[in-house]
């Protein structure tokens, strides 16, 4: 897709700080940095999101999340890293080409603030909504 910036890394017509590299995936150094060796981990194939992916594509490019999570940790001496993945412009996908985003963590020294606000909860809406939900498995 010539209009997307990450399938012309991929293609190598943008240059990147290519961190992994194999047949299904390629893992760059993001240019913004939120915190130090924020990577992408992108699938070669062109999809607009997760929600796009078939299983095979996605089982290709999660096997490999964890060994890069755990390089990027080991090698920078991070305390943690978050995956983050944002899937659509609601959720504030800006490149619509799947990617991961894996961003190592320094101890809260790394200027990154992630916070959630918790509600008392509600086990009988949970409940409900549990069975609206209920996937069955293959």
């Amino acid at each position: 897709m010539s209009d997307c910036i990450f399938c012309n890394i991929v293609a190598r017509e943008i240059p990147s700080s290519t961190l992994y590299e194999d047949e299904h995936i390629l893992a760059f150094l993001d240019i913004t940095q939120v915190t130090k060796g924020h990577t992408l981990v992108v699938p070669k194939q062109h999809f607009r999101n997760l929600l796009e992916m078939e299983e095979q594509a996605s089982a290709a490019l999660f096997s490999k999340i964890p060994v890069i999570a755990k390089h990027l940790k080991e090698q920078l001496g991070a305390s943690g890293i978050n995956l983050l993945s944002n899937m659509e412009a609601s959720a504030g996908q800006t490149v619509f080409h799947t990617h991961i985003h894996l961003l190592p963590r320094f101890d809260d020294q790394d200027g990154l603030h992630i916070s959630f606000d918790t509600k008392e909860p509600d086990f009988s809406a949970l409940a409900q909504l549990a069975e609206q939900l209920h996937m069955e498995a293959p």
